[in-house]
């Protein structure tokens, strides 16, 4: 098989680079040969698969490649892969644009700093082409550090990356959790705190956990051993709490919690820093969490705080036997509440803080007060309340952006960080007295004055006439002339918001002429529980409509026009990227869907898909919903007619047990395989990548690298010209 892989791969690429000779010999401009028709792998297919959905057929061809480790599948996968190196390396600036892309990223980023019990302060930091940023730890804020913990040493290619840290609640133990290839699989390894010396425990196939201590051990959530070859792919069912104490073997670990009733629910546990309790979150079913605790010390049943996954709940701190916690039950924007440790049922809560008009986003302790977060119109407001619920002040930012926090009940000093489009995150300490900040450090990028640079929020009418907000960055002095090129970007679902924030890897679109805007769909959690419910299920559509509309807004408004609109979206973001261009590829000339959910009728059968059912529904819960699904599932909607489609370069890799690489293959094969114009149609496949997390700076050039060349290429521009 591998001989007849190689011929192949061999024979289809001397016949793309033939044509590619032919192409540049005849090439006047850049981009010209975008236009010339590319000859595509034939992909895996069977013709005879259909499903029935409540009497409706809907035929699925591409079913065989949903078998990613099928022999076919790879040879597909290394013949696409074949053909898109095959083009990108066409493009005659692409190697000066990896080289300014680096040179971009080679600025030294420091993360806060957090104040341990043991009194040295703990933080990340990349020195700017580290593969995975350090965990450093040093005496003082502005002292000497040390290397704590490396998970560049952790692999030869970065792929190994540390996603986080738990100290026991002495200090003598830290746990750490890491991922391999970008998976969601999780490993813990536990490390003396002082020495730095490596325990031998070693927990696997944990998943979406840390290590909560508790005693000489913790507790963690993980899966039941995977099929071998069927790790990325399967559906992942029965998540348990497991118990372990250190010295002790995994196989040895205690099932704490488990719910075989409801096998497709996540569970987690938090014991707080008193471990006088065990918390038990459920999710995985609805828009939030269930909760229910034990007391440990006392023994006893399970109590039941939240009984549903009907409304989020999350706790904030345990303080003189009480539960303080933020919740959305009866508050769509979230309040503050408090109760009773040992009695904690909903007739005994309290209110601590109301609803206001924006969006409760969390609450720390700081000392003896709290820090609480709000989003208000997609930017973050940060507001100091004292220990009986009375606001203090509002913390200070220099103009709309996001703010990290960090604080401890145990001193009142706090830190934050503050960015947006055009500040890179820089850290301050802040006074809990006087309420001033003070400078610590920022980072600074050679050759880029962020002055040149400025952001401005707009609220543009979608179909139905409601406001969407949007945040357009463009350097100074741009003209409104219908030609600046526009990178549009989206997410809108899952109740996760689109905050400012910064991206070196943004810098060579805006420093080119680009103009980014971050649209604020509907979806999203920026105007509370409301604005995500108004796009999901029977919904989903307003998503759509919304990220229309922003590219209507900036075609209307003189921006920009369909020749030079750019889209990209990853994850829900693909989805809508992949639905948009269905519904109107005549509005843009470039789309960029990345690990998107493409095939909406059976999304909910791999890895952890189910999950997004509360979103989306699923093409089993009833005809309507499934025929919803079915009108903007993005791989059945291809038009076939001949309707020029934009040029679409769609990325996914192979270890993305999240969204599943299926739903990209799926899509890109239909993709080739319709008639939708001479505009290429390619697919990036990822090696030892995941869904995005933890990927290393190498492999994040190299993608950008990629994605910035396909789309300047395709819009006929040369970056590397003089401006």
């Amino acid at each position: 098989m591998g001989f007849m892989l190689s011929i192949f791969n061999i024979l289809n690429m001397k016949f793309y680079l033939k044509s590619l000779v032919l192409c540049t010999i005849a090439a006047a401009t850049v981009g010209s040969c975008s236009k010339q028709k590319l000859s595509y792998p034939e992909a895996p297919k069977d013709d005879s698969v259909t499903d029935d959905y409540f009497g409706m057929t809907v035929s699925d061809p591409y079913r065989p490649l949903e078998n990613d480790t099928a022999q076919a599948t790879v040879e597909w996968v290394e013949a696409e892969n074949a053909v898109t190196e095959g083009y990108l390396s066409q493009i005659p600036f692409r190697n000066k644009l990896r080289e300014r892309l680096t040179a971009l990223n080679n600025y030294k980023k420091t993360g806060l700093p957090a104040k341990a019990k043991d009194g040295k302060y703990y933080y990340y930091e990349n020195d700017g082409l580290q593969n995975q940023s350090v965990l450093y730890r040093a005496d003082k804020i502005d002292g000497e550090a040390e290397v704590f913990l490396d998970p560049n040493s952790l692999s030869d290619d970065g792929t190994v990356a540390l996603t986080g840290i738990s100290r026991s609640n002495d200090g003598k133990y830290t746990a750490y959790t890491i991922s391999r290839s970008g998976s969601d699989w999780t490993e813990i390894y536990v490390m003396d705190s002082e020495t730095k010396e490596l325990l031998p425990d070693h927990i696997e196939w944990a998943k979406f956990t840390d290590a909560s201590w508790h005693g000489d051990g913790f507790y963690y959530s993980a899966y039941p051993r995977p099929e071998k070859g069927k790790e990325f792919s399967n559906a992942n069912q029965n998540h348990q709490i497991y118990y372990h104490k250190l010295g002790t073997p995994q196989s040895e670990d205690k099932v704490v919690y488990e719910d075989p009733k409801n096998p497709l629910h996540f569970h987690s546990a938090y014991v707080p820093e008193s471990e006088d309790f065990l918390f038990v979150v459920g999710s995985g079913e609805g828009n939030g969490n269930s909760l229910m605790v034990k007391d440990l010390k006392k023994g006893g049943d399970w109590t039941v705080i939240e009984p549903t996954q009907d409304h989020d709940i999350n706790i904030a701190d345990i303080r003189d036997g009480k539960i303080y916690f933020t919740t959305n039950e009866g508050a769509p924007k979230g309040r503050v509440m408090v109760a009773d440790a040992r009695a904690p049922q909903r007739a005994n809560w309290k209110e601590f803080i109301p609803e206001g008009e924006a969006v409760l986003t969390g609450i720390q302790r700081a000392g003896e007060n709290y820090l609480v977060s709000y989003e208000k119109d997609a930017s973050d407001h940060v507001y100091v309340y004292d220990k009986d619920g009375k606001m203090v002040r509002e913390m200070t930012f220099p103009t709309f952006g996001s703010v990290g926090l960090s604080s401890d009940k145990d001193h009142n000093e706090v830190y934050y960080s503050f960015s947006s489009f055009a500040y890179p995150a820089a850290v301050y300490a802040y006074d809990m007295e006087t309420g001033e900040s003070k400078f610590i450090r920022a980072p600074e990028i050679k050759g880029v004055n962020m002055d040149d640079y400025v952001t401005e929020q707009v609220f543009y009418p979608s179909a139905d006439g409601t406001k969407i907000p949007m945040f357009i960055t463009y350097k100074k002095g741009l003209e409104k002339n219908g030609k600046n090129p526009v990178y549009l970007y989206g997410y809108g679902g899952f109740n996760i918001s689109l905050p400012p924030g910064f991206s070196a890897q943004r810098l060579l679109w805006l420093e080119n002429g680009g103009i980014y805007a971050q649209a604020n769909l509907r979806g999203g959690s920026e105007y509370g529980e409301e604005w995500h419910q108004a796009g999901t299920k029977l919904n989903k559509m307003n998503v759509f409509n919304d990220f229309i509309a922003a590219a209507e807004y900036m075609i209307k408004e003189g921006w920009t026009s369909p020749d030079y609109m750019v889209i990209e979206g990853g994850s829900n973001g693909g989805l809508l990227v992949g639905a948009t261009v269905n519904l109107r590829p005549d509005l843009f000339k470039v789309a960029i869907p990345r690990v998107g959910v493409m095939d909406m009728m059976r999304y909910h059968l791999f890895t952890i898909g189910w999950n997004w059912a509360s979103d989306y529904g699923t093409s089993a819960d009833s005809p309507e919903m499934a025929k919803y699904l079915l009108s903007y599932s993005p791989v059945h909607n291809i038009k076939n007619d001949g309707t020029p489609y934009p040029a679409i370069l769609v990325t996914t890799a192979d270890h993305d047990d999240r969204v599943v690489p299926a739903h990209s293959f799926k899509y890109a094969a239909a993709l080739q395989a319709a008639d939708t114009g001479d505009a290429p149609k390619l697919i990036r496949i990822d090696s030892k990548a995941g869904h995005g997390g933890g990927k290393p700076m190498s492999k994040v050039i190299d993608e950008y690298t990629d994605i910035y060349s396909f789309i300047f290429y395709n819009l006929g521009i040369d970056p590397t010209k003089d401006k």
